[in-house]
């Protein structure tokens, strides 16, 4: 897959640089280097000398001064790591109910690192799971975050049942 071996030649900053530029294109329109210095917390030459890496990747245009816009390719690549960011986000709060701003920093650690197979079954098992929303839960989740509240597990009705026909405690 083209993206894989594009991805492959990309330092984690340097997809965060893509990632960066495609969500202030979509919020704004257009990216000037102040804005990604100040998403990103990085001075204003770091972002240019990213730029200048980036478009000799042929993955951003960019001008002195001007806007950075992304190629086809870069738009390619920075979505799937916004894919892989927003796939990652929800498994850790919503499934693993870990704080959403903590989530939200492993995923991006996270997104850097993982072969596409993990990343595809990740994103299997969180559609699988549908952790949308409370009410459609699964019991076994549910029985998970009561483990993280209790250190306890859960005992399924069905194994009580059966433990009190065998006439077991």
């Amino acid at each position: 897959m083209r993206i894989e071996s594009d991805r492959e030649k990309l330092s984690s900053n340097m997809e965060d640089y893509l990632e960066a530029i495609a969500l202030i294109e979509m919020d704004k329109g257009v990216a000037r280097v102040k804005d990604i210095s100040r998403l990103m917390k990085v001075k204003t030459p770091s972002v240019t000398s990213a730029l200048n890496v980036l478009a000799n990747k042929g993955l951003v245009e960019h001008e002195r001064y001007g806007y950075a816009e992304l190629t086809e390719n870069g738009k390619r690549i920075a979505h799937d790591v916004l894919k892989r960011h927003k796939m990652l986000t929800k498994f850790l709060s919503s499934i693993l109910k870990i704080d959403p701003q903590v989530a939200a920093g492993d995923a991006c650690k996270m997104e850097h690192v993982l072969s596409p197979q993990t990343c595809e079954r990740l994103t299997m098992f969180v559609e699988f799971v549908g952790a949308g929303s409370e009410i459609d839960r699964p019991l076994w989740l549910k029985g998970f975050d009561h483990y993280l509240k209790t250190g306890k597990r859960v005992e399924c009705k069905n194994k009580q049942a059966l433990k009190k026909v065998k006439g077991e405690k």
